[in-house]
């Protein structure tokens, strides 16, 4: 008898797992009894580094992002010479999961914070103009992502620790061209609370917070991050969507993200 390759066997249990869970989408539920528009528990908490301007650890489900704030004088942009710099990273930590290896950040963890990014950036929720110093001098924020559990979905939580972190962050006082470390203006005030929304699609079915189970088995994911009054990114992973999956998505979305955002205003 020929062996079978570790690849092989992946392809036959994901076959395996695939067909296991349609048949129990077929009956209108999944493995953990959710709806299929509907989020696992939610929890975010604040302040829980003193050594960063802003932090938060956000849970959704079994899944666990920490993301701090730091600022730094920088220069700026020479296309926006008046303008602050917004940097985010990310990185998958190897205590997260038996998936993540130790080294520099791979394209997963450079794609997370790319997504993250977009998602403030795009919803213009911190007034980088107000970040200017002087001549050649802005202030720069630096968003650091950390997955700290990996049970599905942390995109979602990552955004979600991210827009928490922005409204526990303060300005820091700058003189002379100098951040005053430990001395504050006041909050950083975020102007909207971008929240973003994953569904993977499994057959004909779409599944809003995939659990890390029906993510391998995913034949395509889109996530789509939201305002309260506008979409602010968009990330759609292999596969294809028609339009309607796709303005349906969109609604679910909104919906979704206007129910978080209503826990990170509690």
């Amino acid at each position: 008898m020929i062996p079978m390759g570790e690849e092989s066997r992946d392809v036959i249990m994901s076959h395996i797992r695939r067909d296991i869970l349609n048949s129990t989408l077929s009956k209108g539920t999944r493995f953990d009894g959710r709806a299929f528009d509907e989020y696992r528990k939610i929890e975010v908490q604040r302040g829980v580094l003193d050594s960063a301007e802003g932090s938060a650890l956000a849970s959704i489900g079994e899944t666990k992002v920490l993301v701090s704030s730091k600022f730094d004088i920088v220069k700026p942009f020479s296309d926006r010479p008046k303008e602050g710099v917004l940097v985010t990273n990310g990185e998958l930590l190897p205590l997260a999961s038996p998936l993540f290896e130790p080294g520099p950040p791979d394209e997963n963890s450079i794609e997370l914070a790319r997504v993250v990014d977009r998602a403030i950036r795009s919803a213009e929720c911190i007034d980088l103009e107000s970040f200017y110093v002087e001549e050649d001098k802005v202030l720069g924020i630096y968003l650091d992502v950390y997955v700290l559990n990996y049970a599905g979905n942390y995109t979602d939580t990552a955004t979600l620790a991210a827009t928490a972190a922005l409204l526990d962050t303060k300005r820091p006082k700058v003189e002379g061209g100098k951040i005053i470390r430990r001395e504050y203006v006041g909050p950083l005030n975020p102007t909207s609370l971008p929240i973003s929304t994953t569904m993977i699609k499994v057959g004909d079915t779409w599944l809003v917070d995939p659990t890390r189970e029906e993510e391998r088995v995913k034949e395509t994911a889109l996530t789509i991050a939201t305002t309260g009054k506008h979409v602010c990114a968009v990330q759609k992973g292999k596969g294809s969507l028609t339009k309607e999956e796709f303005l349906t998505a969109i609604d679910i979305a909104f919906k979704r993200g206007n129910d978080i955002r209503e826990i990170l205003k509690g």
